[in-house]
């Protein structure tokens, strides 16, 4: 049965949206917003460009990784509803929509922000299209260890955007991110080691095995939080930001150990892969919290 006219424009806009992939660019602006504030005082201006910018540079980073996945989006489950394997939208169309939006984006930042937190914007859309979706996502176990980098970049957007200048503060913030994206994604992994295979898509269950997986889990995660801590070392952060790093930092190292000790990793895993995503939200926001409490870092 044909949908009525009136609900064209509606399905149009509501896939439009889901191809920015909006639940993933929710942890992104956080990461880009927070450092702005960690970094000096940003007028609300520059912090609304910035967020504007940021969503639709990932959003059309997303799409063009819709239009480029199209085949094996098709055979995995949890991506065959997506707007081109599901028929609802022409690849083409997709792809000049992405490809759209990331131009707008790069303009906007480069005018009305600086061109640093432009060039530093679509350097993680680059990363994230041809490094990651185009060449390792396919071809390495290393994909989410590489390739996440492009998810790494907003902290360094939302630095530049207030200072226009990368110090060391802002590289460690990079670094937190690139090292929290392996565990984070292979909890995931190791639960979708069917869709995966299906797509033969080398992620590292699938190719080091389960264990080897965990263990990497496990040690990646060590350095996550061991680099949470440094930047302490150097009085970019205080007290206030140490106490709760430690404590989320904790959490963490507790869940990835019991999925590393466990025979049925599938609860744990999801476990790890659900407060990944809320613990680099809330050590982000630890950091602002830290420039305004009286005990926080100078």
């Amino acid at each position: 049965m044909t949908a009525p006219a009136t609900e064209a424009p509606r399905t149009l806009w509501s896939d439009l949206v889901s191809l920015t992939k909006p639940r993933i660019i929710s942890l992104l602006l956080v990461t880009t917003v927070a450092p702005m504030y960690v970094a000096g005082t940003p007028r609300f201006a520059t912090v609304f460009l910035v967020m504007l910018g940021g969503y639709l540079m990932a959003g059309g980073a997303n799409a063009v990784n819709m239009y480029l996945d199209r085949d094996i989006d098709d055979v995995m489950t949890r991506t065959r509803l997506r707007p081109i394997p599901s028929g609802r939208m022409h690849a083409t169309a997709v792809i000049a929509f992405g490809v759209g939006i990331a131009s707008a984006a790069t303009w906007m930042l480069a005018t009305f922000v600086n061109v640093l937190t432009a060039a530093l914007a679509l350097a993680g859309f680059y990363f994230y299209v041809f490094i990651y979706t185009r060449w390792l996502k396919r071809s390495s176990p290393q994909n989410i260890v590489i390739g996440g980098a492009a998810g790494a970049f907003p902290p360094l957007v939302g630095w530049a955007a207030v200072t226009n200048r990368l110090d060391l503060t802002a590289w460690f913030l990079f670094l937190i991110v690139f090292y929290w994206t392996p565990p984070h994604f292979w909890a995931l992994a190791l639960n979708k080691q069917r869709d995966y295979g299906n797509a033969k898509v080398p992620m590292a269950p699938l190719v080091w095995g389960e264990a080897e997986t965990k263990e990497q889990m496990w040690w990646y995660t060590i350095l996550l939080v061991a680099l949470t801590i440094l930047p302490v070392a150097f009085g970019a952060f205080g007290p206030v930001y140490l106490a709760l790093a430690l404590v989320l930092g904790g959490v963490l190292l507790h869940g990835v150990w019991r999925v590393r000790r466990a025979v049925d990793f599938a609860k744990p895993a999801w476990w790890v892969y659900g407060y990944s995503l809320l613990y680099l939200a809330l050590l982000f926001a630890a950091m602002v919290l830290d420039r305004f409490v009286p005990l926080g870092g100078a």
